[in-house]
């Protein structure tokens, strides 16, 4: 080895400056080769930190810059580890680094530091970063009192050694602290490296006195992620994942209207700034998920097939050729313009006519989603409206809760009833159904809860009601169609193919087993109903099945059920008053 080069004895995580005694253990099989090497020749080694964690193996492992020192003493102990104590003398610049058996030596040339140690700016700068950690002191727990002493009694040396160790510099920070200059530089730098540790420990302060706070109010839970919220918000990193994020993504990825979403970032953004545990906070985040879960922009897509509807229509119901050509009609424009907008159908007729299923029927033969709104005895605007957020338990009104479940803004919506709503010091519940049933104004229909305006031209609306008992405004926005009652002729019809399998599903009658003439129906019909529809039909009809299966033990053995039979079957039901003929007809 080069006789003129220095000995080198890699060292993690330390950097020491000249003028000091440092003690060393090392247990490392190279290191003491390198330390007893340059105890037996030059006496000297140079303190060199490394880049790397294990012990390096290349010049690039290892800094260019290092501390001299003269090797005062060296102690070898019984378990064959070495302690040693080296007092450094300047700090020097390494050249021409070699590795001989992982002994690294190198040239060196002393790097020059100015004689300022006892200027007045220097001490000042002392005192500047004495002060600085007393400031630290108060946000980290740690004794200055030995700082103290070294200022006062102490060299520069020790100090600046005694800080960095205090504030754990960096080592790439330590080494160019080493190499500056001057004192009055190396304490510049070592300034401005405490001022950021003191800021780094109020910001960590600041955060940590937050979540105190928040612990002594609620769920551990909920303070995890107020820290998270406050983290980001020092750090300036809103678009984290977190859960406020990922609502805000939503919303962009949403098919809302421009100014629907922007009505919704701006509530997200008063929901970002509230604690997670504050009730304001809830309301505006189910508010947004309200918002979220509209159909903004979906369809159903079921292309319309004339044949496929009539077939659908003629399956479900006999009879009422007139309606069912109506109603074809009205899909036949729906096909040809793409759009529901049109005349609002009203079925009109007695109950048990087939209003509503006629509708459940539309919806199939149209392969859109099917929703029905009672609205019987409803006498509140906000049933249609929604309430505003501002009520406790508010919520969306029936419509849009209608669009929501459907999935889709072209569902068929039933407004059932309609003749039945009331009217009373809650509001006027007509007044907005008459908006709702518009197509010049349902474009932008506006719920009270959602507080945004929301097209509902797509929706087909069909209403039901018993009579005509409807103010002239609401009868001028529909098309009325009236269901007249059945006839003899259809009702039989209507039993043969619909009725009597209903009424063997219900009471778990094999339908093969049950044999009934049209006389025996017609049978019925004249005698024991008095009714414009089937309703009263399809009970006779059920409670004759239930009483035969009484009379055999529970089982449908195969039955005729001729009018003799009929009448010995009802007799017992009709006679104790359960179904008198008196409360029979039409309830208009």
């Amino acid at each position: 080895m080069n006789a003129m080069k220095e000995f080198i004895l890699p060292t993690r995580d330390l950097v020491v400056h000249p003028d000091m005694t440092v003690p060393i253990y090392l247990d490392n099989s190279v290191s003491i080769a390198c330390i007893e090497n340059a105890a037996t020749t030059t006496q000297r080694v140079v303190l060199v930190p490394q880049h790397s964690g294990a012990y390096p193996t290349s010049p690039n492992d290892i800094y260019e810059y290092g501390t001299i020192g003269h090797i005062a003493q060296v102690l070898r102990m019984p378990d064959g580890t070495l302690h040693t104590i080296i007092k450094t003398t300047s700090a020097v610049k390494l050249d021409n680094i070699s590795v001989d058996d992982g002994i690294f030596s190198a040239d060196t040339s002393v790097i020059e530091t100015a004689n300022d140690m006892d200027d007045e700016r220097t001490l000042i700068m002392r005192e500047k970063i004495f002060d600085t950690l007393q400031s630290i002191s108060t946000v980290r727990r740690f004794k200055v009192d030995k700082l103290r002493n070294i200022i006062q009694n102490y060299p520069l040396p020790a100090f600046v050694d005694s800080v960095m160790q205090t504030i754990e510099v960096d080592t790439d920070t330590a080494v160019r602290i080493l190499i500056t200059a001057s004192w009055y530089d190396k304490l510049v730098m070592l300034f401005e490296k405490t001022r950021m540790v003191y800021e780094t420990f109020k910001i960590e302060d600041s955060i940590n006195r937050r979540i105190t706070s928040q612990m002594e109010q609620g769920r551990r839970e909920a303070i995890l992620q107020e820290k998270m919220r406050a983290i980001q918000k020092e750090m300036g990193e809103d678009d984290e994942e977190s859960d406020v994020a990922s609502l805000r993504k939503k919303i962009e990825k949403s098919k809302m209207p421009a100014e629907v979403k922007e009505k919704a970032i701006s509530e997200w953004k008063r929901m970002r700034n509230m604690s997670p545990m504050s009730n304001e906070g809830g309301l505006i985040k189910t508010y947004l998920e309200e918002l979220l879960a509209m159909p903004w922009g979906v369809s159903d897509k079921a292309k319309i097939d004339l044949n496929v509807a009539r077939a659908v229509l003629d399956s479900e119901h006999s009879g009422m050729q007139p309606v069912k050509e109506r109603i074809l009609e009205h899909i036949a424009v729906m096909k040809k313009t793409g759009s529901s907008k049109g005349s609002i159908l009203c079925f009109v007729g007695a109950p048990g006519v087939g209003k509503t299923s006629l509708c459940k029927s539309i919806a199939l033969a149209l392969g859109r989603k099917y929703h029905r709104i009672s609205l019987g005895g409803v006498s509140d605007e906000a049933h249609f409206r929604g309430h505003r957020k501002t009520y406790i338990g508010s919520q969306p009104g029936r419509i849009m809760d209608a669009l929501k479940r459907a999935h889709a803004n072209n569902p068929v919506i039933v407004l059932d009833e309609i003749d039945k709503m009331g009217r009373d010091w809650r509001g006027d519940p007509e007044s907005a159904l008459l908006e709702v049933l518009d197509p010049e104004q349902n474009h932008a229909f506006r719920d009270h809860y959602l507080e945004v305006d929301f097209d509902l031209s797509n929706v087909l609306f069909i209403a039901t009601a018993n009579s005509l008992n409807m103010s002239s405004a609401l009868k001028d926005r529909m098309e009325i169609i009236e269901l007249p009652g059945y006839s003899e002729d259809e009702k039989v019809e209507i039993a043969r193919d619909h009725l009597i399998a209903r009424a063997a599903k219900d009471t778990g009658w094999d339908i093969n087993n049950i044999k009934i003439s049209d006389d025996a129906i017609r049978h019925i019909i004249r005698k024991y109903t008095a009714e414009a529809g089937v309703r009263q039909l399809q009970r006779e009809l059920t409670a004759i099945l239930r009483r035969a299966l009484l009379e055999n033990d529970g089982e449908d053995a195969p039955t005729e059920f001729t009018a003799s039979k009929i009448d010995n079957l009802l007799s017992t039901q009709h006679s104790a008053g359960f179904s008198k003929r008196i409360g029979f007809g039409v309830n208009i």
